[in-house]
């Protein structure tokens, strides 16, 4: 049995972000590296230019990292764009792909590091912590096969991603970056809560 397609919309913005994302991972096949030079997130001295703090998230180095990435941006990204509308739902991924770029250059810089980031993963980090702090009961199917309620998962993709990142058993996977993502994604939700650290609004 198929699914009803009515069950599964797609609203405007998510629907844009992923075929930017699908066809600048097709282009950057057909031109070779310079989309990587001039679009991902190179180091402050490594070939750092002011839009590349936007213009990383719509990048991938392979089609697994893709496919993932708009998995997740379609399962989290069509719910809270239908409940926040589309303008706010801009602004939350792009605080989330802001806050990810800021954290990874900070990291780039005390590590010294010249390699650069791509990937919309750590917009998609802050839609999953959005979504498990206004669904927190919902259930999600970790590795489509394990029930989790929302909150739980937030707090073990957080937990795992800050291990990792202070271990450094993952080379390759920018884990300061996802957390940064759910930093700023946590941050604009208290800001647009009126919560610390922000005044009532």
């Amino acid at each position: 049995m198929y699914p009803d397609v009515r069950m599964f919309p797609m609203p405007p913005v998510t629907q844009a972000l992923l075929l930017i994302n699908v066809a600048a991972y097709f282009l950057s096949d057909l031109t070779g590296p310079w989309l990587v030079t001039l679009f991902a997130l190179w180091p402050v001295g490594a070939g750092f230019l002011p839009w590349q703090i936007a213009t990383y998230a719509f990048l991938h180095g392979s089609f697994d990292h893709l496919l993932f990435n708009m998995l997740g941006l379609w399962m989290f990204g069509s719910e809270l764009e239908q409940l926040w509308g589309p303008r706010r739902f801009i602004q939350f991924f792009g605080a989330s792909v802001l806050a990810a770029a800021l954290a990874q250059l900070a990291v780039t810089a005390y590590t010294g590091s010249v390699y650069p980031t791509i990937g919309a993963s750590g917009g998609l980090f802050g839609l999953l912590l959005a979504f498990g702090m206004i669904f927190p009961r919902r259930t999600i199917l970790l590795f489509f096969v394990i029930p989790v309620p929302a909150r739980i998962l937030v707090i073990l993709y957080g937990a795992f991603e800050l291990f990792q990142g202070v271990y450094g058993t993952s080379a390759g996977v920018a884990h300061f970056a996802h957390l940064g993502g759910m930093l700023g994604g946590y941050l604009t939700m208290q800001y647009w809560r009126g919560k610390p650290p922000f005044g009532r609004r």
